[in-house]
């Protein structure tokens, strides 16, 4: 179907139309490894299968994920109104957003942080308010704290931030906290927080019930190896909570993914084993990156950030011919993911190249 010239356009929003629509990582060539969109290099566990299996596909699943709440809610300490289950966290972050923000208000973030952030914001019909991140590419919190304004109807922390893989701490989110208005909906996006192993790092888990106006977000994504089945949820007070049920999709969460979910959190022990495997291969080779001499951020997730600017689009036809398909992102750099052992070698080789023919890469 194409458009006919002859036909009157129809009228859409002209910021929609400006947005251009998330692009999901470039699938993997033959002989090459798929780092470009965090996922859990693990096969899933016989347990889960099983539980898939199990599902009746050809009934609706159960709207609420009561199950899947009330675990949730056990394991958080809290009521299950509290409790907010969604079709990834994304979607939870686009539910909130929309519950908050409409035309003429304005919703805030660090910059560079998960690519999906400005496009939610415009289709909420808000505008984005985008903090530079410090130069060591962590979440400058005193500068976003400053940007608040009257319009301002929500705050989003990424720790780990996506993509960069910074931490902020619980010291420096209790000052937010702290400096900005009770009123303001905070989003505290904890997507990696599995892969966290600084002590320093703000835990949302802690923090639940002691902020009037905080969402805790979190998935089964990356850690729990469900990114293919779209399980994520929300922990925080049943008012707000109640409003981004308001703006959901009905029956948005399949019964599949409700299921695989629990049997995850049965066989948690097992899983964190394989984040811890991840956890150790991401230290190794962010220090044989370091070695090599380029200036990469600390990542506490399950990912590196290259910040090769206006040179993204040759390094990442670098990364490709070692067999590495990492997320470029134009203009500021290359995220790549932490994935099977097998992959080390050609992204190590890879970045090896870019040490030598980049300068501007290589830390001062």
């Amino acid at each position: 179907m194409t458009d006919s010239a002859e036909a009157p356009s129809v009228r859409l929003r002209p910021e929609i139309l400006a947005t251009a629509p998330y692009r999901q990582g470039r699938p993997a060539p033959a002989e090459s490894f798929k780092l470009s969109s965090n996922e859990n290099p693990f096969d899933p566990l016989p347990e889960i299968v099983d539980a898939i299996a199990a599902a009746a596909v050809n009934r609706y699943p159960d709207a609420a994920a009561t199950a899947l709440s009330e675990r949730l809610a056990t394991r958080f300490g809290v009521e299950r109104g509290n409790v907010h289950v969604g079709s990834g966290s994304v979607s939870i972050l686009a539910q909130l957003i929309q519950a908050a923000a409409g035309p003429g208000d304005e919703a805030l973030y660090s910059w560079r942080s998960f690519e999906a952030y400005p496009g939610l914001v415009t289709v909420a019909g808000a505008s984005s308010v985008a903090v530079p991140n410090l130069p060591d590419q962590r979440h400058d919190l005193p500068a976003m704290a400053a940007a608040v304004t009257d319009r301002t109807r929500v705050a989003i922390v990424c720790t780990p931030n996506n993509p960069t893989g910074t931490i902020v701490t619980a010291e420096e989110f209790a000052a937010f906290m702290a400096a900005v208005p009770s009123d303001l909906l905070v989003l505290l996006d904890e997507a990696y927080v599995e892969f966290v192993t600084d002590p320093a790092a703000v835990d949302g888990r802690d923090l639940i019930g002691r902020y009037p106006n905080l969402v805790v977000l979190r998935t089964f994504s990356k850690a729990f190896g469900l990114a293919g089945l779209r399980v994520g949820y929300a922990v925080g007070p049943e008012r707000i909570l109640d409003a981004a049920r308001a703006t959901a999709i009905p029956l948005s969460v399949t019964e599949p993914a409700q299921r695989a979910a629990i049997a995850a959190l049965d066989h948690e022990e097992a899983l964190l084993q394989r984040v811890a495997v991840i956890t150790r291969r991401r230290d190794e080779v962010l220090g044989a990156v370091l070695a090599q001499g380029l200036a990469v951020p600390r990542s506490q997730a399950n990912f590196l950030w290259l910040a090769t600017g206006a040179d993204t689009s040759e390094a990442n036809d670098i990364l490709l011919a070692h067999g590495i398909v990492a997320r470029a992102l134009l203009p500021d750099g290359i995220r790549v993911s932490i994935g099977e052992a097998e992959s080390v070698a050609g992204l190590l080789a890879a970045t090896e190249e870019l040490a030598e023919r980049f300068p501007s890469l290589r830390a001062s």
